[in-house]
C-alpha cells in the first residue's frame, strides 16, 4: 500500500465571480520512504498540490488517501488527528515571533496536550538532531534563515509524524544553507523512514535529495518518473524548461540557423570522459557546444551538453550511433537553446 494516494483529484476557485482550475485530475501514489519531488514554475498548482495531501486544501473532486485513508470521510475530530501524523515546513519558516526556540518546538505538543515537561524534553532531543541545543532559548529575530528552518523542521517532527511536507523549503535560503537544509532532510529520511514530500521551482532540490519526480503545469500532471528518467530524457514542455533553466522560446528554427541540434546526458564514469573530443577526432568534424554543464544527480556526477552537429545527414546519424553506443542518453532539441 502506498503511503499516499492522489485519485483524479481537482480544485477549483472563484476569483470574482470567474472559475479557476488550480488542479485538474491528478493521479499519483507516493510509497512510504520515499523522498518524492513535485515541481512546477510559479503558478503550475504545486503549492495547492501540497496542502490538499493534508486536506487544509479541499479538494472539489477526487480523493487524498494517506495509508490508505480517504481524509474526505474523516470526521474534523478525526482528521485532525490524521494531520497529526504529516508535519509540514514552509518557505517563509512561519514560526511565532513571540516565543523563543523551545517553546515554537513545543507548540504543537501543547495543542495536543502534551504535559510541558514531556514536550521540552521532547523539544531538547529534537534539537540535538537538527544541531541547535545551543539555541534553545533564542528567538527567531535572532536566529539566520537557516536556523529558523532547522527550527521549523524540528517543530514539523514533534508530533512524530509519518510523513514530512515542504512547501518550497529552501526558496528563501541562499545555495549553501539550502545544501545543508536537504543534507539534513535526507538524514532525517533514513534515520526515521520519514516519507518526505518536496514542493519546489528548483530543479537542482530536486537533483540534490529526490528519488522520483512529477511535473505540474497549469494544474496537470504532465510528467512523472526517477528523478535521472526525467533529467536524462526530459519529453513534456514543462520538464524541459524546469531543467534547462530558463524558458523556452517557440521561435522556427528556420529563423535561427541549420545546425541540428542534440541534447546528451552522460553518467557514472562517461561523466569524466573527454565526449566531445573523442567525436571530434572520431569523425573529423566539428560540434557547437551551445550549452555545457555537470550536476549532482542523487549522489552522482550527470553531465549535459547541448551541441550544434556538422551538415550532413549521414554524419549526423553516425555521431548520435557512436554517442548511444557509449551509454549516452540523446535527444533532440527543437527548440532554441
Amino acid at each position: 500500500m502506498s503511503e499516499i494516494e492522489i485519485r483524479n483529484l481537482s480544485k477549483s476557485f472563484k476569483i470574482k465571480g470567474n472559475p479557476v482550475v488550480a488542479l485538474d485530475g491528478i493521479n499519483l501514489k507516493i510509497e512510504k520512504g520515499d523522498i518524492f519531488g513535485i515541481i512546477g514554475m510559479s503558478g503550475a498548482g504545486k503549492s495547492t498540490l501540497v496542502r490538499s495531501i493534508n486536506y487544509l486544501e479541499k479538494p472539489t473532486e477526487g480523493q487524498a488517501l494517506i495509508e490508505g485513508i480517504d481524509l474526505s470521510g474523516l470526521s474534523e475530530k478525526e482528521l485532525r488527528k490524521k494531520r497529526s501524523e504529516i508535519g509540514m515546513i514552509f518557505q517563509n519558516f512561519n514560526l511565532l515571533e513571540q516565543k523563543n526556540v523551545i517553546d515554537n518546538i513545543c507548540f504543537p505538543l501543547e495543542i495536543i496536550g502534551v504535559k510541558r515537561k514531556k514536550a521540552r524534553a521532547k523539544a531538547r532531543e529534537l534539537l540535538k538532531i537538527v544541531k541547535l541545543e545551543e539555541k534553545e532559548k533564542s528567538y527567531p529575530s535572532q536566529l539566520s534563515g537557516g536556523q529558523k528552518q532547522r527550527v521549523a523542521i524540528a517543530r514539523a517532527l514533534a508530533t512524530n509524524p509519518k510523513v514530512l511536507l515542504c512547501d518550497e523549503a529552501t526558496s528563501a535560503l541562499d545555495p549553501q544553507t539550502t545544501g545543508t537544509i536537504l543534507k539534513l532532510l535526507k538524514e532525517i529520511n533514513e534515520s526515521f523512514g520519514i516519507t518526505i514530500v518536496i514542493i519546489t521551482h528548483q530543479m537542482s532540490v530536486i537533483t540534490e535529495i529526490c528519488k522520483r519526480v512529477v511535473i505540474i503545469d497549469n494544474g496537470r500532471l504532465v510528467e512523472e518518473g526517477t528523478v535521472e528518467q526525467i533529467f536524462e530524457n526530459p519529453k513534456s514542455d514543462a520538464a524541459k524548461e524546469l531543467i534547462s533553466g530558463k524558458e523556452i522560446r517557440y521561435t522556427p528554427l528556420d529563423t535561427l540557423d541549420t545546425e541540428r541540434k542534440i541534447r546528451i546526458v552522460f553518467r557514472d564514469n562517461s561523466a569524466y570522459a573527454p565526449v566531445i573530443s573523442n567525436v571530434i577526432l572520431k569523425f573529423q568534424a566539428p560540434v557547437n557546444i551551445l550549452k555545457a554543464d555537470t550536476k549532482n544527480v542523487n549522489g552522482k556526477a550527470v553531465g549535459e551538453i547541448v551541441l550544434g552537429l556538422p551538415e550532413g545527414e549521414t554524419l549526423q546519424e553516425n555521431i548520435l550511433s557512436y554517442l548511444r553506443e557509449q551509454g549516452i542518453a540523446v535527444t533532440e532539441v527543437k527548440e532554441h537553446v
